[in-house]
């Protein structure tokens, strides 16, 4: 089979346009194919596009896969001269009679996308495919738009083409795992997608899909890193025991310590030392030592990261140190303590406080001298009245020898108090956005 090339079609508005002839693959699924002399040489079984890596334009439909005689045959775009919803009509009398072979980067419709389902960008949910529409730009057919909303039925029967709502193909992200110039694409259009998001489609997914998704994040260790943490943790254990100890290690180094030291836990016994060998020795340092806590408490839920000034340092030295945390979590940030030259804990001031005042007013000016502090020992409702009676967004931890040894954060509590039934339950409907590959299109019906 050779490999046939349509014209890239760029232009948005014409494959959209109400003007072009539209036909929808479950219309075109059957029908006969026809060749110049009038005879009949075989039925459609699915139409081909290509997903080009990297163009944005609409999958151009470069063939049709056609039942001759009991075998699936090629025929290319080229030789067909009409396509409708009653026959496909053809330029020659013959057609190769070659049983058709995949090439990479081929999509089949009906096989692929049909019943399946794919990614949609803007609402950050898994969607099925319920039809496709192909458009008639002029230079060829192309892949425009889906059909998401499942079809009306009357007497158990699918009602015939219309009635539900389609959407230009643009706004959704495929799961074909063997088209490889779709996973060569860097990230896709996930990449407009927060690690949450990702992480409540993993959620969502069957073991194809999640497997589809994971090949797409582990392309950058930082996101899958992120994506991990948002992980419901008996989902992320799944994941992670179906990887080599390895990748386990790599996913781990890259995850704030607390969230690891959850994941080492979770693992089987017989792997959690094999995985913290792996680790760095700084991140093993930290895993080990929170693993030491119970998870309901202070040394649980902190993390061992902490951002801190000498009592001789100015409000523009203790900006220096914050704006060099980079590692950090945001939230860990916005309280700096000061420490004396053995170590122990003198007060905290908030980033606020030191980005008003004079660069060079000395930090102990600023100090809240008696904050708010908590032993590791303390446990998760302590710790959560007390941040809700004074107003905080992180408390510092602190040993017998008042040295800081982590931070909790509000974030931290709140994740920590949320019942597990309200983890289960059905997110809220997100707000759609605009994407900027992606503009959404609502129909009302087909064409």
């Amino acid at each position: 089979m050779s490999e046939e090339v349509i014209p890239p079609v760029g232009d948005a508005a014409a494959a959209r346009g109400s003007s072009r002839p539209v036909i929808h693959l479950s219309d075109l699924l059957g029908r006969p194919v026809v060749a110049k002399s009038g005879d009949v040489v075989g039925r459609v079984e699915d139409a081909i596009v290509r997903l080009r890596g990297g163009d944005d334009a609409y999958p151009p439909v470069t063939g049709l896969a056609v039942g001759v005689g009991g075998r699936r045959v090629y025929v290319s775009a080229q030789l067909v001269t009409a396509l409708t919803q009653e026959q496909v009509l053809l330029s020659k009398n013959k057609v190769d009679l070659r049983t058709f072979e995949r090439r990479d980067g081929e999509v089949l419709l009906r096989e692929d996308v049909l019943d399946h389902r794919l990614i949609d960008v803007a609402a950050a949910e898994l969607v099925h495919a319920y039809d496709v529409e192909l458009v008639d730009t002029g230079a060829g057919w192309v892949l425009a738009r889906l059909d998401t909303r499942r079809p009306a039925r009357f007497f158990g029967l699918v009602k015939s083409s219309g009635g539900h709502a389609s959407r230009d193909w643009k706004a959704f992200e495929p799961l074909i795992g063997h088209a490889r110039s779709v996973l060569e694409r860097s990230g896709g259009r996930m990449s407009a997608l927060k690690p949450a998001e990702i992480a409540d489609l993993l959620e969502d997914a069957d073991k194809r899909e999640g497997g589809e998704i994971l090949d797409r994040i582990h392309r950058d260790p930082e996101l899958e890193a992120d994506v991990f943490e948002e992980l419901d943790p008996d989902k992320a254990t799944k994941i992670l025991e179906d990887m080599t100890d390895v990748e386990v290690a790599g996913v781990l180094a890259r995850m704030r310590a607390d969230d690891a030291a959850d994941a080492v836990a979770d693992l089987r016994q017989s792997r959690r030392r094999k995985v913290l060998d792996l680790l760095p020795a700084g991140q093993r340092t930290k895993v080990i030592t929170l693993m030491g806590f119970n998870p309901a408490t202070a040394g649980g839920l902190m993390s061992v990261d902490v951002a801190s000034c000498p009592t001789t340092a100015t409000a523009g030295q203790a900006l220096s140190v914050i704006a060099e945390a980079r590692s950090m979590q945001p939230d860990a940030l916005l309280k700096l303590h000061a420490v004396a030259d053995g170590g122990e804990l003198v007060g905290v001031v908030s980033v606020i406080r030191l980005v008003q005042a004079h660069p060079a007013t000395p930090v102990t000016d600023l100090l809240d001298t008696d904050p708010v502090r908590v032993t590791p020992e303390a446990d998760l409702t302590d710790v959560a009245l007390l941040m809700a009676d004074y107003n905080l967004v992180a408390v510092p931890v602190v040993d017998e020898r008042d040295h800081v040894v982590g931070v909790v954060t509000f974030d931290d509590v709140l994740e920590a108090t949320i019942p597990e039934d309200w983890r289960r339950r059905e997110p809220a409907p997100r707000p759609q956005r605009d994407l900027d590959t992606a503009h959404v299109g609502q129909g009302t019906g087909h064409g």
